[in-house]
């Protein structure tokens, strides 16, 4: 079982960018796919990408194809969630997960 903790969200203006992390401590994080999700304001949880345990796999929901990029480094432990050209409503808590294992969640608020 791998224990995730995020890091990276905060606020930002329309347009602009931010890289989520996603640090997993113990066991197993390189053999596991992590997934990406988010929740908005008043609304449920939504699977945004995910990563295969390799790497050589990417998938991501329609709303953020193109603009986010799922990334891993198996060495560091660690996926990143790179968000560009980003829009009010990609405000949520974002949150990652792999095995039966989620973070606590990062805010992203995109506002001017």
């Amino acid at each position: 079982q791998v224990r995730l903790v995020e890091s990276g969200g905060g606020l930002v203006q329309p347009g602009g960018s931010l890289r989520l992390s996603c640090v997993a401590s113990g066991s197993g994080f390189s053999l596991l796919a992590v997934h990406w999700y988010r929740q908005p304001p008043g609304n449920q949880r939504e699977w945004v990408a995910t990563i295969t345990s390799a790497g050589t796999t990417k998938r991501y929901a329609d709303v953020v194809e193109g603009r986010f990029t799922v990334s891993r480094d198996n060495a560091e432990n660690t996926a990143y969630l790179q968000m560009d050209a980003l829009q009010p409503d990609d405000t949520a808590v974002y949150y990652c997960q792999a095995g039966q294992s989620w973070g606590q969640g990062t805010q992203v608020t995109v506002s001017l």
